[in-house]
């Protein structure tokens, strides 16, 4: 496994490479949001160890920056600032964990291993192209906007046709463009996608058209670029409302005469890669304020689609659950359970982050489940809070029979047993842990639980 380590502190950087280097992993050390983006868009870092305070930029935004990209690479955060605030930031970001520093190394070790097992290479990308029924190239959704989605997709799929997607961030643009490409006549081909946000200006010209050997300072031999590596497939230009102006009018000429001239070079060669972009802003706003060019606009938007946001399409979200559960348990593991309330917690959360942080908290729940199966305590609090409560009393003074009431009953059921085993290992933690065979993890968890709710146990522990 590729492990990225991204902080400005050169003796950690070397530390963490020896630790990481003598346990078998491959690794990379940069001390900028620079220098990582430029390894990241690669697209061959599994893991990308980051530090969130950088000289040059934040790490969140980084892993922002990269989500929904196709770059497949998970990011553990790392701060010397620990806040609750800052964890779910990163995790909404996309991250899947965070550790606060001094860093523990055996605890990286572990959390590495269970990274290594839990996805495997490139296994968050295979999820998702699952998700789009793999070689049948359908959605197998229920919701009619998906499967309007999926129609529109087989229907341009068999044409060369450039495609602008447009949604949010974590709807998957990035399915829908894969799914495309694979539909596709071109699907033996090199799909290659690329987050034009996420590679520095200087760099992203040479990134898509390739440099001639002394073309700059560093470059010490010629590269391709991504038009010429993705010759007779499908270059994914994701978050394309991102790219500079001077960019934008190069892109159209490569959209308009099928070539690229690398940098440095005085001959343009052909190339015959079909585009297919996507963005979450709104490109015609952008177009009326002078920052997106309106004839690329047109060239790229021959054909539109929609991704809808997780939250018009709800229905979809049980279904979903289902499967990376699945997928988890397809990389050896113990298939995994859910408890209603907990599933109906979820299914009720408005998902701002969309199908790819629904993805990142089930893949965190697991890691916190004892026995393989997620309960309540192992949904992040900030989302038990934010899901929509019905247990409130109607007008008429009467309590309604409500989801939420059943979850109070039940936590507060769950409570009293606690409280009991509690009281009856004198306060004992780790006994009371052992006795309810549950991780002390997860006792800590509930009982963090029962206060967030003002439910007080018998006596205070």
């Amino acid at each position: 496994m590729h492990v990225l380590i991204i902080d400005d502190e050169p003796a950690l950087r070397q530390i963490l490479e020896t630790i990481l280097t003598r346990a078998g992993y491959t690794t990379d050390a940069v001390g900028c949001v620079r220098d990582a983006a430029a390894k990241l868009v690669r697209g061959d870092v599994d893991v990308a160890l980051c530090d969130i305070r950088m000289p040059d930029g934040d790490g969140v935004d980084l892993v922002r920056s990269f989500r929904g990209s196709g770059i497949d690479t998970q990011f553990i955060m790392v701060t010397a600032f620990a806040s609750m605030e800052t964890a779910v930031e990163a995790l909404r970001a996309g991250a899947t964990d965070y550790m606060v520093k001094p860093i523990n190394h055996e605890d990286l070790l572990h959390r590495l291993a269970n990274i290594d097992a839990l996805h495997g290479l490139k296994a968050e990308n295979r999820a998702l192209r699952r998700l789009v029924g793999g070689d049948q190239g359908i959605f197998h959704f229920h919701a009619p906007k998906m499967a309007e989605v999926e129609r529109l997709v087989a229907r341009v799929a068999i044409t060369d046709s450039t495609v602008l997607i447009s949604g949010e961030s974590g709807t998957g643009k990035g399915v829908i463009a894969r799914s495309i490409h694979e539909q596709s006549p071109r699907s033996d081909a090199p799909f290659i996608p690329i987050n034009c946000g996420a590679i520095p200006e200087n760099l992203l010209e040479s990134e898509l058209f390739g440099h001639t050997k002394g073309a700059y300072s560093g470059a010490d031999r010629a590269r391709k670029g991504l038009f010429s590596q993705a010759d007779h497939g499908t270059l994914f230009l994701d978050e394309i409302g991102e790219m500079p102006l001077h960019m934008q009018a190069k892109i159209l000429h490569v959209i308009e005469d099928k070539e690229v001239r690398p940098v440095g070079g005085e001959q343009a060669r052909r190339v015959d890669t079909r585009i297919v972009a996507a963005t979450n802003r709104n490109l015609l706003e952008m177009v009326k304020q002078g920052r997106f060019r309106e004839d690329l606009y047109f060239r790229l938007s021959k054909f539109l689609i929609a991704a809808p946001p997780l939250r018009e399409r709800q229905e979809d979200i049980p279904r979903l659950i289902r499967y990376v559960m699945q997928n988890i348990a397809g990389h050896g593991k113990t298939p995994l359970g859910i408890d209603p309330e907990a599933e109906e917690i979820l299914c009720e959360y408005s998902w701002p982050g969309n199908v790819r942080e629904l993805e990142n908290i089930i893949n965190r729940a697991y890691i916190l489940a004892d026995g393989g199966r997620i309960t309540m305590a192992d949904i992040p609090p900030d989302i038990a809070r934010q899901a929509p409560r019905q247990d409130s009393a109607t007008e008429s003074g009467q309590t309604t029979a409500t989801s939420g009431s059943l979850r109070d009953q039940l936590r507060r059921f769950e409570a009293e047993i606690i409280s009991k085993t509690l009281e009856e290992c004198g306060g004992d933690r780790r006994l009371t842990a052992q006795r309810l065979e549950i991780g002390l993890s997860s006792l800590y968890r509930k009982l963090e639980e029962f206060s967030m709710h003002g439910i007080e146990l018998s006596r205070s522990y």
